[in-house]
């Protein structure tokens, strides 16, 4: 259960702003025999939790400032901005991507995205995305299924 929970931790915080990465702890999870399953959905939920804290957050940053507060760069913002006005709301599947994926999810909070199609994109995207890494992990796991 603790390695379930620490699954969870490490992905809510790699979702969040700050530099962290959860695929070494789902990796390791994994590698030392813990249910694929259980260790697939903390890591999707956990990360898709935080990706909603960074939807809050980027509510936030409607104004100058919030954004000068929060240490989010005029460019930055504009360019997260121009980014997914070029592509909408489906670039939330995206929200896996490192750094990119952090801009897309505050850029769709302050652009009040509708909270169920935020969290249903984003969750679709990061579960996929590791549901592929636990994939390959039990292909290549002395224990795993190949």
């Amino acid at each position: 259960m603790s390695v379930v929970l620490g699954v969870f931790a490490a992905a809510f915080l790699a979702a969040t702003i700050l530099p962290f990465s959860s695929e070494v702890v789902v990796s390791a999870a994994i590698l030392s025999g813990s249910s694929a399953l259980a260790v697939w959905l903390a890591a999707s939920v956990g990360n898709t939790l935080g990706a909603v804290a960074n939807g809050i957050l980027g509510a936030a940053l409607t104004t100058k400032a919030a954004r000068r507060w929060l240490g989010v760069g005029e460019s930055q913002y504009e360019r997260a901005t121009r980014w997914y006005g070029k592509w909408g709301v489906w670039s939330l599947l995206l929200a896996w991507m490192p750094v990119v994926g952090d801009a897309l999810t505050v850029v769709a909070g302050a652009l009040h995205v509708r909270w169920w199609f935020f969290v249903t994109l984003v969750f679709i995207g990061k579960s996929g995305r590791y549901a592929l890494l636990i994939f390959v992990l039990e292909r290549v796991s002395p224990q795993g299924g190949g």
